[in-house]
């Protein structure tokens, strides 16, 4: 099975596939109406400043208000293996109203996009991402990405970066972050990157320089498909199909640039279909929008998002086991940690996470679950945190979010329940139109009364529900017609005086 990447473009919506041994991984997609602004760096106003909650309220231009906490504008600290985790600094950081005051304008980036009613996350310790290397403004440590685990390459990366600022006079100091696609590259590959970072900056503080307007973009990052090539392109990748010519053509510049070596690797997509229906990727994206997942042993994951959380439960289903009901478990327990970790990606599923693992006994039997979770999850490159499973049989984890989920991104909650996922039933609305027929005739004191409703809720009301209606009519002195509308939900209906 091979690893490729996928990228399909049509006039309203790019598309992204990282597909791994044959299984999709990731998807990632952009509108030309719902861009991410994630990554791009904006010269903002502050609009108001609140002190009980450490933060501020930013213009950057965008439709929102953009957020902005105390603990983004301190530095970062020194030591930069720190600075790739989320938590906070362990500094103090000061009042906000210390820091930046109402009025001010002040350069910030996007670290989260807007989601549901909040706006932009924002950050004002600035980064510029390359093929290996992160540029940091504002600092002047040198670090390297956690994920990169060898120590003798990390300390092999780390002098060749230092070698090259050593000899780099021509430039102020600056921060730089080794990321992981520099396992294994050269001083060249990382002295071209440099170079074009710096570059970038210099551009970037002329055009500060020349005065924009407060809500001004002063850098919006790549285009999904050259983003594509710039994060997820790798050795273990073998090739880059392209559906359009125009995004090939752009690809191979960019590629010509940075990752040369693999130009070769970027190809046309031609064929009788759609490129995603060949990988069935389009079946795949139908998958991860339901809410369960089958496993192949018949056990399966529901999965549920909330505004707080997302549960994952897991259950045996239809997988008796073959030896006793604690290998049972086990192994189901076993194949869900990872298929969720896949799920997590491939829904982009953010936030805090709980996963309701069946409860198991055996101690080893637990830290072994909690060992493959945690393998089959150091391939995300979203960080994530997870704790030992509890008494009650729960794992709590955690993972980086900086945009909207799947589902979200493609679906909008449903108009007849009101994203629910449930309804009333006909029974409900039943009594729920006898009580309105009540409140009407009193207040109105009409003789005449229509009901619209659903199908479903009429053929009720007249088949289940005659006698009562014929006493209810009879005692209000009222007479009462219904009404069938195609066009109704369920829980749509309406009492209609004549």
């Amino acid at each position: 099975m091979s690893n490729e990447i996928l990228i399909n473009i049509t006039p309203s919506e790019t598309r992204v596939a990282l597909v791994e041994n044959g299984l999709l991984q990731e998807i990632h997609l952009e509108r030309r109406d719902d861009i991410s602004y994630v990554g791009n760096i904006y010269l903002g106003r502050v609009e108001r400043v609140l002190p009980g909650m450490q933060a501020a309220f930013i213009n950057i231009g965008l439709s929102r208000t953009a957020f902005l906490h105390a603990g983004e504008i301190t530095p970062p600290p020194n030591e930069l293996e720190t600075a790739l985790d989320d938590a906070d600094s362990e500094l103090p950081v000061p009042p906000i109203a210390e820091l930046i005051r109402e009025g001010q304008d002040i350069l910030v980036q996007v670290v989260k996009d807007p989601m549901g009613s909040k706006g932009a996350r924002l950050t004002t310790q600035l980064s510029l991402p390359s093929r290996y290397l992160v540029y940091l403004p504002a600092s002047t440590s040198v670090g390297v990405s956690l994920r990169i685990e060898n120590e003798a390459e990390r300390a092999r990366l780390r002098g060749m970066v230092l070698e090259l600022l050593k000899h780099d006079h021509d430039h102020s100091e600056a921060g730089l972050i080794l990321r992981t696609n520099a396992e294994g590259v050269g001083v060249d590959e990382l002295r071209r990157d440099l170079k074009y970072l710096r570059r970038l900056w210099a551009r970037l503080e002329k055009r500060v320089a020349d005065g924009p307007g407060p809500g001004s973009c002063i850098y919006e990052d790549l285009s999904l498909p050259l983003r594509a090539l710039r994060d997820l392109m790798h050795s273990g990748i073998e090739r880059v199909r392209f559906d359009d010519g125009e995004a090939l053509q752009q690809a191979r510049g960019f590629a010509a640039t940075f990752i040369n070596e693999w130009s070769n690797r970027l190809e046309a997509f031609v064929g009788p279909g759609p490129l995603f229906d060949l990988y069935g990727v389009e079946d795949e994206i139908g998958r991860a929008l339901r809410r369960n997942v089958t496993l192949k042993s018949g056990g399966h994951l529901t999965i549920d998002q909330t505004e707080a959380m997302t549960t994952i439960d897991v259950n045996t289903g239809g997988y008796i086991g073959t030896r006793s009901f604690a290998d049972t478990v086990f192994k189901t327990n076993l194949e869900a940690s990872q298929a969720l970790a896949r799920q997590l990606r491939l829904r982009n599923l953010g936030g805090i996470i709980i996963v309701d693992f069946i409860d198991m006994t055996d101690e080893e039997h637990k830290r072994q679950v909690t060992r493959m979770l945690n393998q089959t999850l150091a391939r995300d490159p979203a960080r994530t945190t997870i704790s030992e499973i509890s008494s009650l049989g729960l794992v709590e984890m955690t993972r980086k979010r900086t945009t909207e989920s799947l589902e979200h991104r493609l679906c909008e909650p449903c108009p007849h329940c009101n994203g629910r996922g449930w309804q009333k039933s006909v029974d409900t609305m039943c009594s729920e139109i006898f009580r309105e027929i009540l409140r009407a005739v009193r207040q109105f004191e009409t003789g005449k009364l229509m009901v619209l409703a659903a199908p479903r809720v009429v053929e009720k009301l007249l088949e289940e529900h005659t006698g009562t209606l014929a006493e209810m009519a009879e005692q209000l002195g009222t007479t009462i017609r219904f009404q069938s509308e195609e066009q109704y939900g369920q829980e749509q209906f309406d009492v209609v005086l004549l």
